[in-house]
């Protein structure tokens, strides 16, 4: 079953989850309402990251290459995200139409701390950036 959620969990004037130095509404919440695409593939990996975090899974489908969506998400684990840190960006900039992000993103599961390293790719389509799919560190 996917759950969505259109509003976010918490105060939008908190701190955008995503790290920016913003509050929600002025950081990533324009892009998971659908008022402003992602500049770049690192805007969209912040925005993914948020919307994981609200449990969006409206966006994180509608931001998802075609070839590589899944049907749909499933928030039933209870995962709690703690922060995102993006280590590095390979092209993916406003004027590129490919490109990386490596990320480390961390949660708790259980009570215990965790995080997944993932070198993301992202491409345009219909100049929309969009996550295609990414090699996961174990």
């Amino acid at each position: 079953m996917t759950k969505h959620r259109s509003e976010p969990r918490f105060d939008p004037e908190s701190p955008c989850p995503c790290g920016r130095p913003a509050a929600l509404v002025e950081c990533c919440w324009p892009r998971l309402a659908g008022r402003l695409p992602a500049p770049t593939a690192e805007a969209l990996m912040r925005s993914r990251y948020t919307a994981y975090v609200l449990e969006h899974a409206e966006y994180l489908l509608l931001s998802w290459h075609p070839d590589t969506r899944p049907d749909a998400l499933d928030f039933d684990e209870p995962l709690k995200w703690t922060g995102l840190q993006i280590e590095s960006t390979e092209a993916g900039g406003e004027n590129d139409s490919e490109g990386t992000v490596t990320y480390v993103a961390r949660y708790k599961l259980g009570g215990r701390a965790r995080k997944i390293r993932e070198k993301s790719r992202f491409t345009r389509v219909d100049g929309r950036w969009v996550y295609v799919d990414g090699d996961i560190d174990d």
